[in-house]
């Protein structure tokens, strides 16, 4: 039976709900999945839209930092490794659009709410990558972060989103892989390549500790998304899984994290450490980081210069359209 849930804010009781609210909660709390095809309560809808868009544009838009060290990678090896990684990126956009269009929404749609500003995505995604040490940072500190918010996402609620992040996060932990690959080439490199490191460190840190969202007592979707199971942990949660599983890394590599205040804490068996700056993270947000302007104005542009693509393909599918339906109205 239906479990009676805390009352959070953005949450209904047992008694507010609806009888076919009630069934749907059950459904839920008994670890079900839900199917396109199904009832769903529509705030339900609205907030996996609203997810699933952000994670599928922060996937695209992810792409911008990195692309533009393809041709500068060290090595061959580099260049092939970094253009798969990139390419992989692309994949995980579709796969997520895909997963969107299931809940009644076009992906022209969510593409023209990205462009407008009316859709956000990942933060990180506004900083700049200036040296090549920034992309194994972007690997290991990004990519890490990401992993740890999407691996509870395999068992989300929503049928398409989670069987969508089976193969993505087996894909992200390439990726974190390659990032601390370099970290350590860098780190036990020559003392500049080393001081490099350490630097795309400092500067990654904590805009990587905000990729989890805003404290959980600034977060207004949490307490409704978990009930729903559309999350699995809260944002803090996660945040402190990430830097427990950081920080001996980074000792490993003989970096620093850039937080005066990190200690090990014995009584919670967990790392204490400075929460960031979270003027700098709604700034980022609303539109003012050091990157908004670039990355967004990228993505109109490559929507821009595809039209005439896409005018072919729409003109190419009516053409076929019209042939088969000629053809089976000769058949009859």
């Amino acid at each position: 039976m239906y479990a009676q849930l805390v009352k959070s804010e953005g949450t209904k009781s047992r008694e507010e709900m609806s009888p076919e609210e009630i069934a749907f909660q059950e459904r839920i709390d008994r670890g079900e999945k839900i199917e396109p095809k199904e009832w769903m309560p529509e705030g339900y809808r609205k907030t996996l839209i609203r997810q699933i868009g952000q994670h599928a544009h922060s996937e695209i838009v992810g792409q911008l930092p990195e692309g533009n060290w393809i041709t500068r990678a060290p090595t061959l090896e580099r260049k092939a490794i970094l253009l798969a990684k990139v390419q992989d990126e692309a994949g995980h956009g579709l796969y997520l659009y895909s997963a969107a269009e299931t809940l009644g929404v076009s992906r022209d749609d969510l593409l023209d709410k990205l462009h407008s500003g009316n859709m956000k995505y990942s933060s990180i995604f506004n900083y700049p990558t200036l040296n090549w040490a920034d992309i194994g940072a972007v690997g290991w500190l990004v990519d890490g972060a990401a992993i740890m918010n999407q691996v509870p996402l395999q068992r989300t609620s929503y049928g398409p989103y989670s069987r969508a992040m089976i193969r993505i996060c087996k894909e992200e932990s390439f990726h974190q892989r390659q990032g601390y690959d370099i970290m350590m080439k860098m780190a036990a490199g020559t003392p500049e390549q080393k001081a490099m490191a350490q630097d795309a460190m400092n500067r990654f840190w904590y805009p990587a500790l905000m990729m989890f969202g805003p404290s959980d007592k600034d977060s207004v979707h949490s307490a409704q998304s978990m009930q729903w199971k559309i999350k699995i942990n809260t944002n803090d949660e996660l945040r402190q899984k990430f830097v427990d599983q950081t920080v001996p890394q980074a000792h490993y590599l003989g970096l620093t994290i850039p937080d005066e205040n990190l200690k090990w804490n014995e009584e919670t068996g967990a790392w204490d450490f400075s929460e960031p700056d979270w003027s700098e993270f709604f700034a980022v947000i609303a539109g003012n980081g050091p990157c908004n302007e670039e990355r967004l104005g990228a993505r109109v542009k490559a929507w821009e210069d595809g039209e005439w693509f896409r005018d072919g393909l729409m003109a190419h599918a009516k053409k076929a359209d019209a042939r088969r339906a000629a053809a089976k109205h000769a058949a009859e």
